[in-house]
């Protein structure tokens, strides 16, 4: 997949009111430059355009305040669309906004239940709104871990408790599409590792693509197969996490130990004007392990013993904070 938002830009765009692509079948979810300015304020998101592969688990990062509830308040139809377009499943939002809604499960910003039911009686209500079998509330303690919970007051339950009933809420009609919003917030550490482990589970054994915010780097890399990053409403980078890793290498460094750190300098700043002294040894780009031999090999072959050559890769935490810094 391509990074920032510019390249998914509508090619049939007319002045500033893109008109919807035909959302390939494989995406989940695609919205094409979702534009937002609340009132009094500047704009909250500028050309937002992300694409949610089916099936996989998309991590959508981003500082506090960076756009991402504003985002998924969009995709549900929660926020008006001011500019831009939102296709769910294949077809545009705004087209079959009742048909989209009945596929996706959704829990944005703090749980909403009945604190006085018990989470049977929680699953209950919502049951006959959706007028799904009464089973399935069966289905769905067990799924979430809540199935020995009996008699238990919904008011009693630990907040990690009441993350996982929500979570059972937005699942009791067997959505496709399951949209979190910092679904981790105010978790103790393990009630972070129970959220990770069921929505694995939900993802691998029951299929179900899920699209999480977070702004913690850590746990999405933990979990999400797919990546999108956006600060201060723009989107600074999308796709798979593999392709988020590759970005530690390429914004890594070699350091060089040589027995004439002089003479190697010369000769690499012919090749590469970013080469510096460092703490005694040589500073250079990472490279890959084919160059870095044929380097190594030139150098010997000129006299110079390379007694050091070790690369550092910046981590993931590193690339995240350089991409929300600027």
């Amino acid at each position: 997949m391509m990074t920032g938002s510019k390249a998914f830009k509508d090619p049939n765009v007319l002045g500033d009111h893109p008109r919807l692509m035909q959302a390939a079948p494989e995406f989940c979810l695609e919205t094409v430059g979702l534009f937002h300015r609340y009132a009094k304020h500047g704009s909250t998101l500028t050309d937002v355009s992300i694409q949610v592969p089916q099936g996989c688990i998309y991590g959508f990062l981003g500082p506090n305040g960076a756009g991402k509830t504003t985002t998924l308040r969009l995709v549900l139809g929660l926020l008006r669309v001011q500019r831009g377009s939102v296709a769910l499943f294949g077809k545009d939002f705004a087209s079959h906004r009742i048909a989209c809604l009945a596929k996706i499960g959704s829990l944005i910003e703090s749980p909403s239940l009945y604190e006085h039911l018990t989470a049977s009686e929680n699953l209950r209500v919502m049951q006959k709104i959706h007028r799904v079998p009464a089973a399935r509330i069966g289905d769905v303690l067990g799924l979430i871990g809540l199935s020995d919970t009996r008699n238990k007051l919904v008011g009693e339950f630990s907040l990690g408790m009441k993350q996982r009933l929500s979570i059972g809420l937005a699942l009791l009609h067997e959505p496709s599409l399951l949209i979190l919003d910092e679904p981790t917030n105010g978790l103790d550490p393990s009630g972070i590792i129970e959220m990770r482990e069921l929505l694995k589970t939900l993802n691998r054994e029951n299929g179900v693509t899920i699209l999480i915010s977070s702004h913690l780097l850590s746990e999405i890399e933990k979990l999400a197969s797919h990546v999108g990053i956006i600060h201060r409403g723009t989107l600074l980078f999308q796709g798979t996490l593999e392709q988020l890793r590759d970005k530690r290498r390429d914004a890594g460094s070699v350091m060089l130990g040589t027995s004439d750190n002089a003479r190697t300098l010369q000769f690499l700043f012919g090749q590469f004007p970013e080469v510096r002294m460092e703490n005694g040894c040589i500073a250079m780009p990472c490279l890959s392990i084919d160059r870095l031999a044929r380097i190594n090999r030139q150098l010997v072959e000129q006299g110079i013993d390379v007694h050091k050559l070790v690369v550092i890769e910046s981590d993931l935490e590193t690339i995240f904070m350089n991409m929300v810094s600027n």
